[in-house]
């Protein structure tokens, strides 16, 4: 890895918005994640003829520009997060000349191995990867980083604060950079509606003081009795095996998914009607049960498995589809490992995930809210001390991030790095628009081999 440049983008000088302050408080779904550790994405773009002149007098410069003309539309993105004295909590703050941390380099990596979906070692990512600064008294939303690959193409990455943006915020602000990249127009820089951010944090409403409460949560699990400590910025390390995982990609296809839905339905012929069988249901039931038999060993140790629901269409009233934030939560359920491990393992996963979800329609995704950070705290203890197996989810197949084309095509591969850290499958639609499901996976060596196996014998 050679780097070339460690620069900070801003958002375009010829913008009335840019030259003054912006500020934006923390919702109650922002501090859920304010000292959780970030989400990494790649996107991996092919051009075989890539030079680095190509590349110095071309692509950098459409991408410079255009992210700068994206960050008129995302200007909080060139902000930080502060805690001011006279502020009961945190917010995001821009102030003209404040831009985005941006890092170009060169990699002589195999692009290759790492856009595709065979195994290799998980650290061979993390050098594409940016570095999220944060500090006691201010953290970055974003980090980018654009690595060239000489002769064979360019990987973008992002390191996105979750405190500020969530999933569909972030693949929401990839998308519409490379819209704008692809337009090619810096004239004209608008958006469409579905990519054009709502920043009004008022379309949100607060069930009762849970903002306080969360933050009330992240004190006392600080552990310390100065205030100036507790108000600290700084967000928590991963407690993840990186170093010792490998990574690699599997699709689960429309065919797959059929085969799966009619097992789950031989087992309640007559009851089959009331199980929510959707493409996330199956894919997340099955991928868990693989992974808890990869493992094998002692059934009694306890497996966490969950993931976050996008509660913008979920709320009363609901929020825009492109609010900018994060405005998710989580849900989650606890199991033992034999019941993975029998023959009925995949049913009762599906079961169980089945049941999560029709929790969420049934009972509204602010049940048990004011509880749901202190849980998500004690998981994470647990599992830093490998007492338990956790098994999230990172991304979904409703982001679209296959459709990030900045001009050179679509992405080649779109990676979560940092499953590697956190316990988590990624998922993504197929690349190919088929509507199937691609699943990244981050395991160790012998795990992915039995994964493999196992994985290969059902399809």
């Amino acid at each position: 890895m050679k780097v070339f440049e460690s620069t900070r983008v801003t958002p375009s000088p010829n913008s009335p918005i840019a030259s003054a302050d912006l500020s934006l408080p923390l919702t109650f779904f922002d501090l859920f994640w304010l000292k959780l550790p970030p989400v990494e994405r790649l996107f991996f773009y092919r051009l075989n003829d890539l030079s680095l002149p190509r590349f110095n007098s071309e692509i950098l410069p459409k991408l410079k520009q255009s992210l700068s003309l994206t960050l008129f539309h995302f200007l909080p993105l060139a902000g930080n997060l502060k805690w001011p004295s006279n502020s009961p909590k945190p917010i995001i703050s821009y102030t003209p000349g404040d831009g985005v941390p941006l890092t170009v380099a060169q990699s002589d990596a195999d692009f290759d191995l790492l856009s595709g979906n065979g195994v290799y070692e998980a650290v061979e990512l993390h050098p594409l990867t940016p570095v999220l600064i944060t500090s006691d008294d201010s953290a970055s939303t974003i980090a980018l980083q654009i690595t060239l690959f000489p002769n064979t193409g360019f990987c973008v990455g992002i390191v996105a604060h979750h405190a500020v943006l969530d999933g569909k915020t972030t693949t929401m602000f990839i998308k519409s950079w490379a819209y704008i990249c692809k337009q090619g127009n810096p004239e004209n820089s608008s958006l469409p509606p579905e990519l054009t951010p709502v920043l009004d944090r008022s379309v949100l409403r607060d069930p009762g003081g849970v903002d306080m409460l969360y933050l009330k949560t992240w004190f006392d699990s600080m552990g310390s009795d100065s205030d100036t400590d507790k108000k600290s910025l700084k967000i928590l390390p991963n407690k993840g095996e990186a170093e010792s995982l490998v990574r690699a990609t599997v699709e689960i296809t429309r065919e797959d998914l059929k085969k799966l839905r009619e097992r789950v339905l031989s087992k309640v012929p007559d009851t089959g009607k009331d199980l929510h069988l959707s493409t996330f249901v199956l894919t997340y039931a099955y991928i868990a049960t693989c992974i808890v038999r990869s493992r094998g060993g002692n059934g009694d140790r306890d497996v966490a498995f969950g993931f976050a629901i996008d509660c913008r269409p979920r709320l009363d009233p609901p929020v825009p589809g492109n609010y900018f934030g994060s405005c998710n939560t989580m849900t989650g359920e606890f199991a033992k490992a034999r019941d993975f491990l029998d023959e009925n393992g995949f049913f009762f996963g599906a079961q169980k995930v089945s049941d999560l979800v029709k929790q969420v329609k049934e009972k509204g995704v602010l049940e048990g809210i004011e509880t749901k950070l202190s849980l998500v705290l004690n998981i994470g203890v647990e599992f830093a001390t490998k007492s338990l197996q956790l098994i999230t989810v990172a991304g979904s197949p409703g982001f679209g991030v296959y459709c990030s084309d900045f001009g050179w095509g679509k992405p080649v591969k779109v990676v979560v790095v940092s499953i590697d850290k956190n316990g988590a499958v990624s998922l993504a639609e197929s690349r190919d628009g088929s509507r199937g499901v691609e699943v990244g996976l981050a395991l160790k060596i012998h795990e992915m081999e039995k994964f493999s196996s196992l994985f290969l014998a059902e399809f």
